[in-house]
């Protein structure tokens, strides 16, 4: 059952909660790793690429990433998928995600800087 809106309190609760739900970790946002979680995207396990990354970046101690999520870009093929923005304005976009893909994806291109190529999507 839907809660009835009945103050601008009430709205603002449900903006602070959604919110609370885009910014999953915060970080001084030297890199930002985005996954699309459009409905497609969670059919297709975007909900555990986003708990890998969660995990790998934890266990690496990385602070200078913030990772967020959001809708689907269009790419329903690509699925599950992700965005990588770097602090100079580039973007990667990986895309077909899985633990394996994810933990290499940390390890080589947010810890050491080196785009893992063959999971890249070429738009």
């Amino acid at each position: 059952m839907t809660k009835k809106i009945t103050s601008p309190m009430d709205l603002n609760a449900i903006r602070d909660q959604a919110r609370a739900q885009v910014d999953v970790r915060s970080g001084a946002g030297e890199i930002r790793l985005t996954v699309h979680m459009g409905t497609c995207g969670i059919a297709a396990g975007a909900r555990d690429v986003l708990a890998q990354l969660a995990d790998e970046l934890g266990k690496a101690s990385v602070q200078n990433v913030t990772l967020q999520r959001t809708g689907c870009l269009g790419l329903c093929d690509q699925e599950p998928m992700m965005t990588l923005s770097d602090k100079a304005g580039n973007e990667y976009r990986y895309g077909k995600l899985d633990r394996n893909k994810v933990s290499r994806i940390v390890r080589e291109h947010v810890l050491a800087g080196s785009p893992v190529v063959e999971y890249l999507i070429r738009t």
